[in-house]
């Protein structure tokens, strides 16, 4: 079926339901010639004259009625269907699919969340933890959170917090038995502890020294796909690891890592929430970008 007949089918339906060309025309917020010029394609399609119209009334013609009661129950869905498509139109509701470090959850998006449902309780927020440069929006996220070194050029960026510091860290006990590195290049000889899976494995440490950047590959006995969880493995005193400062902020306060190599800690402008460009956002999108904006003005 093309757009058409389909535009046809809707316009017929319409018509007959009101009895009247310019109230189907403002339902469906055309004008009234478009709506006559749909029902003559469809009547041209089929071969028989659906509508009589005088300048006093619309009325269904024998072939009109009939047509009328072997369609009308499909017809009534797709009417349906539209109706609740438009009353969605502004109304924030439905899944919103987040893809996000799991580094930004806990201190930042956490809270953020939880004012978010309160507000919009038509929205069901589903959350994907996921490191990698991917492309999200291919596997039908709605937006997704990363740090500005690999967003992709084609999106539209918010800018959540920033700068973000980057750090080496280890716990006191696992340097107090092998030493403080004392340049970066020293890690060769350190277990690292690296984030991701086959071959998206973090393990090119970044650097500045000077306002030069560089970086440090590096090896380990230990590669984890979680975070969180590789930065309990320093806390254990495996190795050490390499993250947002931001996100080991409680370990560092409580002394269970400590921070090594500061003066080569290397920086990124900040984390941005990112979506695709698009000429419509969804409301549900649209209305968790203005609860970030409206956060960061407070």
């Amino acid at each position: 079926m093309d757009k058409d007949q389909l535009d046809g089918l809707v316009a017929f339906a319409l018509v007959a339901e009101k009895r009247n060309f310019t109230a189907a025309a403002e339902a469906l917020r055309v004008s009234p010639p478009a709506i006559s010029k749909m029902i003559r394609h469809l009547e041209t399609r089929l071969g028989v004259t659906l509508l009589t119209r005088t300048t006093r009334a619309t009325s269904l013609t024998e072939a009109g009625e009939k047509f009328l009661q072997q369609a009308g129950p499909a017809l009534d869905a797709i009417l349906s269907a539209m109706k609740d498509a438009g009353s969605a139109a502004d109304k924030p509701a439905g899944r919103l699919r987040l893809n996000v470090p799991q580094t930004v959850y806990p201190n930042f998006l956490r809270p953020l969340i939880a004012t978010f449902i309160e507000k919009y309780p038509d929205v069901t927020v589903e959350i994907f933890f996921e490191n990698a440069a991917t492309n999200i929006f291919e596997r039908g996220f709605d937006a997704g959170i990363r740090v500005s070194d690999i967003l992709a050029k084609d999106v539209v960026a918010l800018k959540l917090f920033g700068p973000v510091r980057w750090v080496v860290a280890a716990a006191p006990a696992y340097l107090d038995k092998h030493g403080h590195p004392e340049h970066p290049k020293d890690l060769l000889a350190h277990p690292c502890i690296c984030a991701g899976a086959g071959n998206r494995v973090y393990d090119r440490w970044e650097f500045e020294s000077d306002g030069k950047e560089f970086e440090v590959q590096v090896k380990g006995p230990l590669i984890l796909n979680d975070v969180l969880l590789a930065i309990d493995a320093a806390v254990d005193g495996l190795g050490v690891v390499y993250s947002p400062e931001e996100a080991i902020s409680d370990k560092l306060t409580s002394g269970k890592l400590e921070v090594v190599l500061d003066h080569f800690t290397g920086t990124s402008s900040g984390v941005y929430l990112y979506y695709p460009q698009r000429s419509q956002v969804h409301p549900k999108l649209r209305a968790f970008i203005e609860h970030l904006k409206g956060l960061e003005k407070r």
